[in-house]
């Protein structure tokens, strides 16, 4: 690049985070990009970060991301999972394919607290799965998905 960047990981998500060594990966992209996958050990909550290699590309932050390292979400390897409050968001890391699955209706969720509307996922990179709150009442939501 030409240069060196140094931003500590407050500056890259906009808040302090505690990190347990064992809930952080890292995909590298040859000279393209990092991902780098990771949740706040006080809260649970994830977070996932595309680091591009060039001076061009902006970083890709997600606050809302649904991690492995979450014991009731089970998410593929290679796979990058996010909510925007009313859909769930499917990209593979390798090729940068994506797929999405609706919930239908706006969700309010405390991604400190996510649990207390998204249950559970299991995300492969053909099949989207979740349990999610709206209003009072659970549902179940499915999906055959096609990474494009």
């Amino acid at each position: 690049m030409g240069i060196n960047r140094k931003m500590g990981l407050s500056d890259l998500v906009g808040t302090e985070v505690k990190l347990n060594k064992d809930n952080v990966s890292c995909f590298i992209k040859d000279t393209s990009y990092a991902w780098v996958l990771f949740n706040d050990c006080s809260n649970g909550r994830g977070y996932s970060l595309k680091i591009p290699f060039n001076k061009k590309d902006n970083l890709g932050r997600k606050s809302s991301a649904i991690n492995k390292f979450d014991p009731k979400f089970s998410v593929a390897e290679g796979i990058v999972v996010y909510s925007d409050r009313g859909n769930l968001f499917v990209e593979d890391m390798a090729t940068g394919k994506t797929a999405m699955m609706t919930f239908g209706a706006k969700v309010d969720i405390d991604y400190d607290a996510i649990h207390e509307t998204i249950d559970s996922v299991n995300v492969t990179p053909t099949h989207l799965w979740a349990k999610v709150k709206l209003g009072n009442e659970w549902k179940t939501f499915e999906k055959d998905i096609t990474l494009k």
